[in-house]
Protein backbone atom coordinates (compact mmCIF):
# COMPACT_ATOMS: atom_id res chain seq x y z
CA UNK A 1 0.00 0.00 0.00
CA UNK A 2 1.21 3.50 -0.84
CA UNK A 3 0.04 5.99 1.83
CA UNK A 4 -1.91 9.01 0.56
CA UNK A 5 0.64 11.48 1.90
CA UNK A 6 3.36 9.66 -0.07
CA UNK A 7 1.32 9.73 -3.28
CA UNK A 8 1.54 13.52 -3.13
CA UNK A 9 5.33 13.44 -3.54
CA UNK A 10 5.61 10.65 -6.13
CA UNK A 11 6.26 11.48 -9.77
CA UNK A 12 3.79 10.52 -12.49
CA UNK A 13 6.28 11.43 -15.23
CA UNK A 14 7.93 8.98 -17.60
CA UNK A 15 11.04 11.16 -17.74
CA UNK A 16 14.42 9.64 -17.07
CA UNK A 17 17.43 11.64 -15.94
CA UNK A 18 20.89 10.77 -14.69
CA UNK A 19 21.61 12.01 -11.17
CA UNK A 20 24.92 13.43 -12.44
CA UNK A 21 22.99 15.63 -14.88
CA UNK A 22 20.61 16.82 -12.17
CA UNK A 23 23.68 17.64 -10.09
CA UNK A 24 25.31 19.73 -12.82
CA UNK A 25 22.12 21.64 -13.54
CA UNK A 26 21.45 22.37 -9.87
CA UNK A 27 25.02 23.56 -9.31
CA UNK A 28 24.70 26.06 -12.14
CA UNK A 29 21.36 27.25 -10.78
CA UNK A 30 22.71 27.73 -7.25
CA UNK A 31 25.77 29.49 -8.60
CA UNK A 32 23.50 32.33 -9.72
CA UNK A 33 22.48 33.14 -6.14
CA UNK A 34 25.53 32.10 -4.10
CA UNK A 35 28.88 33.59 -5.08
CA UNK A 36 30.72 31.45 -2.51
CA UNK A 37 30.11 28.26 -4.47
CA UNK A 38 33.25 27.09 -6.28
CA UNK A 39 33.58 23.89 -8.29
CA UNK A 40 36.64 21.68 -8.65
CA UNK A 41 37.10 18.85 -11.15
CA UNK A 42 39.81 16.59 -12.54
CA UNK A 43 39.55 16.56 -16.33
CA UNK A 44 36.12 14.92 -16.16
CA UNK A 45 33.78 17.90 -16.20
CA UNK A 46 31.93 16.70 -19.29
CA UNK A 47 31.22 13.39 -17.54
CA UNK A 48 30.48 14.78 -14.08
CA UNK A 49 28.38 17.54 -15.68
CA UNK A 50 30.25 20.26 -13.81
CA UNK A 51 30.95 21.70 -17.26
CA UNK A 52 27.49 23.30 -17.02
CA UNK A 53 28.74 25.37 -14.07
CA UNK A 54 32.10 25.99 -15.76
CA UNK A 55 30.48 27.59 -18.79
CA UNK A 56 28.46 29.98 -16.65
CA UNK A 57 31.10 30.77 -14.03
CA UNK A 58 34.57 30.13 -15.46
CA UNK A 59 36.17 32.23 -12.72
CA UNK A 60 34.83 29.90 -10.03
CA UNK A 61 35.69 26.63 -11.76
CA UNK A 62 39.06 24.90 -11.32
CA UNK A 63 40.35 21.96 -13.36
CA UNK A 64 43.15 20.04 -11.63
CA UNK A 65 43.93 17.53 -14.34
CA UNK A 66 44.55 13.96 -13.23
CA UNK A 67 45.34 15.00 -9.65
CA UNK A 68 42.45 14.04 -7.41
CA UNK A 69 44.44 14.13 -4.17
CA UNK A 70 45.60 17.65 -4.90
CA UNK A 71 42.03 18.67 -5.70
CA UNK A 72 40.83 17.53 -2.27
CA UNK A 73 43.61 19.43 -0.53
CA UNK A 74 42.82 22.62 -2.43
CA UNK A 75 39.12 22.16 -1.71
CA UNK A 76 39.99 22.00 1.99
CA UNK A 77 41.94 25.24 1.68
CA UNK A 78 39.08 26.97 -0.09
CA UNK A 79 36.71 25.86 2.68
CA UNK A 80 38.91 27.54 5.29
CA UNK A 81 38.47 30.81 3.35
CA UNK A 82 34.68 30.70 3.55
CA UNK A 83 34.05 29.19 0.15
CA UNK A 84 31.67 26.28 -0.49
CA UNK A 85 33.77 23.91 -2.60
CA UNK A 86 32.13 21.15 -4.63
CA UNK A 87 34.83 18.62 -5.52
CA UNK A 88 33.81 16.29 -8.33
CA UNK A 89 35.30 13.26 -10.02
CA UNK A 90 34.46 9.59 -10.53
CA UNK A 91 33.66 7.60 -7.41
CA UNK A 92 36.73 5.39 -7.67
CA UNK A 93 39.03 8.41 -7.65
CA UNK A 94 37.20 10.38 -4.97
CA UNK A 95 37.24 7.46 -2.55
CA UNK A 96 40.23 5.19 -3.17
CA UNK A 97 42.76 7.51 -4.81
CA UNK A 98 42.15 10.54 -2.60
CA UNK A 99 41.27 8.75 0.64
CA UNK A 100 44.20 10.14 2.63
CA UNK A 101 43.50 13.77 1.73
CA UNK A 102 39.77 13.32 2.29
CA UNK A 103 40.44 11.87 5.72
CA UNK A 104 43.18 14.14 7.03
CA UNK A 105 42.72 17.41 5.13
CA UNK A 106 38.92 17.45 4.89
CA UNK A 107 37.25 15.23 7.50
CA UNK A 108 39.65 15.60 10.43
CA UNK A 109 39.24 19.41 10.59
CA UNK A 110 35.52 19.08 9.71
CA UNK A 111 35.77 21.35 6.68
CA UNK A 112 32.72 22.00 4.53
CA UNK A 113 33.89 20.31 1.35
CA UNK A 114 31.07 18.77 -0.68
CA UNK A 115 32.45 15.73 -2.50
CA UNK A 116 30.08 14.79 -5.31
CA UNK A 117 31.22 11.64 -7.09
CA UNK A 118 29.70 10.29 -10.28
CA UNK A 119 30.03 6.95 -12.11
CA UNK A 120 29.49 4.79 -9.04
CA UNK A 121 28.55 1.11 -8.84
CA UNK A 122 28.63 -1.55 -11.52
CA UNK A 123 25.86 0.35 -13.31
CA UNK A 124 28.75 2.36 -14.79
CA UNK A 125 28.65 -0.51 -17.29
CA UNK A 126 31.15 -1.04 -20.09
CA UNK A 127 33.96 0.94 -18.41
CA UNK A 128 34.60 -2.16 -16.32
CA UNK A 129 36.04 -2.93 -12.89
CA UNK A 130 38.68 -0.18 -12.84
CA UNK A 131 36.03 2.52 -13.08
CA UNK A 132 33.19 0.95 -11.09
CA UNK A 133 33.15 2.31 -7.54
CA UNK A 134 31.80 -0.49 -5.38
CA UNK A 135 33.72 0.34 -2.17
CA UNK A 136 33.18 4.09 -2.01
CA UNK A 137 30.32 4.10 0.51
CA UNK A 138 32.28 1.76 2.78
CA UNK A 139 35.35 4.00 2.62
CA UNK A 140 33.55 7.29 3.15
CA UNK A 141 31.19 5.91 5.80
CA UNK A 142 34.13 4.71 7.86
CA UNK A 143 35.78 8.15 7.95
CA UNK A 144 34.58 10.24 10.92
CA UNK A 145 32.64 13.48 10.35
CA UNK A 146 31.54 12.71 6.76
CA UNK A 147 27.86 12.55 5.85
CA UNK A 148 27.12 10.00 3.11
CA UNK A 149 24.14 10.48 0.80
CA UNK A 150 23.03 8.43 -2.20
CA UNK A 151 20.11 10.16 -3.98
CA UNK A 152 17.59 7.90 -5.67
CA UNK A 153 16.66 10.09 -8.65
CA UNK A 154 17.10 13.47 -10.29
CA UNK A 155 14.58 15.23 -8.07
CA UNK A 156 16.18 14.00 -4.88
CA UNK A 157 19.62 14.90 -6.21
CA UNK A 158 18.51 18.51 -6.69
CA UNK A 159 17.11 18.61 -3.17
CA UNK A 160 20.28 17.11 -1.72
CA UNK A 161 22.57 19.62 -3.43
CA UNK A 162 20.40 22.46 -2.13
CA UNK A 163 20.52 21.00 1.38
CA UNK A 164 24.20 20.25 1.77
CA UNK A 165 25.18 23.87 1.19
CA UNK A 166 23.77 24.59 4.65
CA UNK A 167 25.08 21.41 6.31
CA UNK A 168 28.22 21.94 8.36
CA UNK A 169 31.22 19.77 7.61
CA UNK A 170 32.03 17.44 4.71
CA UNK A 171 29.53 15.46 2.66
CA UNK A 172 29.93 12.64 0.18
CA UNK A 173 27.17 12.52 -2.43
CA UNK A 174 27.04 9.38 -4.56
CA UNK A 175 25.81 9.96 -8.11
CA UNK A 176 25.31 7.68 -11.11
CA UNK A 177 26.23 7.55 -14.76
CA UNK A 178 23.03 6.19 -16.28
CA UNK A 179 19.58 7.71 -16.47
CA UNK A 180 16.81 6.41 -14.24
CA UNK A 181 13.10 7.20 -13.83
CA UNK A 182 11.99 10.05 -11.61
CA UNK A 183 10.56 8.64 -8.40
CA UNK A 184 9.69 11.93 -6.72
CA UNK A 185 8.02 15.12 -7.91
CA UNK A 186 8.77 18.71 -6.91
CA UNK A 187 6.83 18.36 -3.64
CA UNK A 188 9.51 16.05 -2.26
CA UNK A 189 11.77 17.36 0.50
CA UNK A 190 15.06 15.76 1.49
CA UNK A 191 16.01 15.60 5.16
CA UNK A 192 19.42 14.43 6.29
CA UNK A 193 19.18 11.38 8.55
CA UNK A 194 15.66 10.50 7.45
CA UNK A 195 14.36 7.79 5.14
CA UNK A 196 11.10 7.76 3.20
CA UNK A 197 8.69 4.84 3.62
CA UNK A 198 7.13 4.82 0.15
CA UNK A 199 5.10 1.62 0.60
CA UNK A 200 3.65 -0.02 3.70
CA UNK A 201 3.21 -3.73 4.35
CA UNK A 202 3.98 -6.39 6.93
CA UNK A 203 5.53 -9.26 4.95
CA UNK A 204 9.04 -7.87 4.59
CA UNK A 205 11.04 -4.66 4.51
CA UNK A 206 12.92 -3.68 1.33
CA UNK A 207 15.47 -0.88 1.68
CA UNK A 208 17.40 0.74 -1.13
CA UNK A 209 19.37 3.87 -2.03
CA UNK A 210 20.75 5.40 -5.19
CA UNK A 211 20.44 3.83 -8.63
CA UNK A 212 18.82 0.62 -7.39
CA UNK A 213 15.87 2.42 -5.79
CA UNK A 214 13.72 2.43 -8.93
CA UNK A 215 14.56 -1.24 -9.51
CA UNK A 216 13.63 -2.24 -5.96
CA UNK A 217 10.50 -0.08 -6.02
CA UNK A 218 9.27 -1.78 -9.20
CA UNK A 219 9.87 -5.14 -7.52
CA UNK A 220 7.91 -4.03 -4.45
CA UNK A 221 4.99 -2.91 -6.65
CA UNK A 222 4.93 -6.28 -8.42
CA UNK A 223 4.97 -8.06 -5.08
CA UNK A 224 2.05 -5.91 -3.95
CA UNK A 225 0.20 -6.79 -7.16
CA UNK A 226 0.65 -10.44 -6.23
CA UNK A 227 -0.75 -9.94 -2.75
CA UNK A 228 2.57 -9.61 -0.92
CA UNK A 229 2.65 -6.21 0.74
CA UNK A 230 6.02 -4.94 1.91
CA UNK A 231 7.49 -1.90 3.57
CA UNK A 232 9.60 -0.13 0.95
CA UNK A 233 12.07 2.44 2.23
CA UNK A 234 14.20 4.88 0.28
CA UNK A 235 17.25 5.34 2.52
CA UNK A 236 19.26 7.92 0.63
CA UNK A 237 20.80 9.24 3.83
CA UNK A 238 23.19 6.41 4.65
CA UNK A 239 25.18 8.34 7.26
CA UNK A 240 23.47 9.48 9.39
CA UNK A 241 20.84 6.80 8.88
CA UNK A 242 17.23 6.79 10.06
CA UNK A 243 17.52 4.38 12.97
CA UNK A 244 13.96 4.89 14.23
CA UNK A 245 12.43 4.06 10.86
CA UNK A 246 14.62 0.97 10.46
CA UNK A 247 13.79 -0.37 13.90
CA UNK A 248 10.07 0.31 13.52
CA UNK A 249 9.87 -1.46 10.16
CA UNK A 250 12.02 -4.42 11.20
CA UNK A 251 9.93 -5.05 14.31
CA UNK A 252 6.81 -5.08 12.15
CA UNK A 253 8.00 -7.34 9.33
CA UNK A 254 10.74 -9.49 10.85
CA UNK A 255 12.62 -9.68 7.53
CA UNK A 256 14.78 -6.98 5.94
CA UNK A 257 16.22 -7.05 2.42
CA UNK A 258 18.67 -4.35 1.35
CA UNK A 259 19.41 -3.57 -2.29
CA UNK A 260 22.44 -1.57 -3.39
CA UNK A 261 24.78 -1.11 -6.35
CA UNK A 262 27.80 -1.54 -4.06
CA UNK A 263 29.75 -4.23 -2.29
CA UNK A 264 27.51 -5.73 0.39
CA UNK A 265 30.47 -5.29 2.75
CA UNK A 266 30.49 -1.83 4.28
CA UNK A 267 27.63 -0.29 2.33
CA UNK A 268 23.93 0.32 2.95
CA UNK A 269 23.31 -3.28 3.98
CA UNK A 270 26.08 -3.16 6.55
CA UNK A 271 24.77 0.12 7.94
CA UNK A 272 21.31 -1.43 8.34
CA UNK A 273 22.77 -4.52 10.03
CA UNK A 274 24.70 -2.38 12.49
CA UNK A 275 21.56 -0.53 13.57
CA UNK A 276 19.39 -3.62 13.89
CA UNK A 277 21.96 -5.80 15.64
CA UNK A 278 22.25 -3.16 18.35
CA UNK A 279 18.57 -2.37 18.72
CA UNK A 280 16.28 -5.03 17.24
CA UNK A 281 18.05 -8.17 15.96
CA UNK A 282 16.37 -9.09 12.68
CA UNK A 283 17.26 -11.28 9.73
CA UNK A 284 18.83 -9.11 7.01
CA UNK A 285 19.52 -10.32 3.47
CA UNK A 286 21.89 -8.06 1.54
CA UNK A 287 21.53 -7.91 -2.23
CA UNK A 288 24.36 -6.20 -4.07
CA UNK A 289 27.87 -6.97 -5.25
CA UNK A 290 28.93 -9.96 -3.17
CA UNK A 291 32.58 -9.17 -2.47
CA UNK A 292 33.65 -9.30 -6.10
CA UNK A 293 35.14 -6.86 -8.55
CA UNK A 294 32.97 -5.52 -11.33
CA UNK A 295 33.05 -6.46 -15.00
CA UNK A 296 32.35 -4.94 -18.39
CA UNK A 297 28.81 -5.08 -19.75
CA UNK A 298 25.65 -3.05 -19.95
CA UNK A 299 24.15 -1.84 -16.69
CA UNK A 300 21.14 -4.16 -17.07
CA UNK A 301 23.34 -7.17 -17.83
CA UNK A 302 25.57 -6.56 -14.84
CA UNK A 303 22.76 -5.88 -12.38
CA UNK A 304 21.14 -9.16 -13.38
CA UNK A 305 24.43 -11.08 -13.31
CA UNK A 306 25.25 -9.76 -9.84
CA UNK A 307 21.81 -10.63 -8.52
CA UNK A 308 20.00 -7.43 -7.62
CA UNK A 309 17.61 -7.04 -10.53
CA UNK A 310 13.81 -7.05 -10.14
CA UNK A 311 13.48 -10.80 -10.50
CA UNK A 312 16.18 -11.47 -7.90
CA UNK A 313 14.53 -9.12 -5.42
CA UNK A 314 11.09 -10.65 -5.94
CA UNK A 315 12.35 -14.22 -5.63
CA UNK A 316 14.36 -13.37 -2.50
CA UNK A 317 11.27 -11.97 -0.82
CA UNK A 318 9.07 -14.91 -1.83
CA UNK A 319 11.63 -17.50 -0.73
CA UNK A 320 12.11 -15.97 2.71
CA UNK A 321 8.79 -14.65 3.93
CA UNK A 322 6.95 -16.72 6.51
Amino acid sequence: MIPNEIKKILSDSNEKIATRKAYGEKLAELGEVNNDIVVLDCDLSKSTKTNIFAKKFPGRFFNFGVAESNMMSVAAGLATMGKIPFASTFGVFASKRAADQVSISVAYPKLGVKICATHTGISVGEDGATHQAIEDVAIMRSIPNIKVISPSDGTETSRVIEKIIDIEGPCYVRLCRGSSPLIFNQNYKFELGKGTRIMEGNKATIISAGFTTHIALNAAKKLMGGGIEVDFINMSSIKPIDEDLLIDSAKKTGLVITVEDHNIIGGLGSAVCEVLSNNSPTRVIRLGVKDKFGASGTADELIKAYGFDEESIISTVKENIV
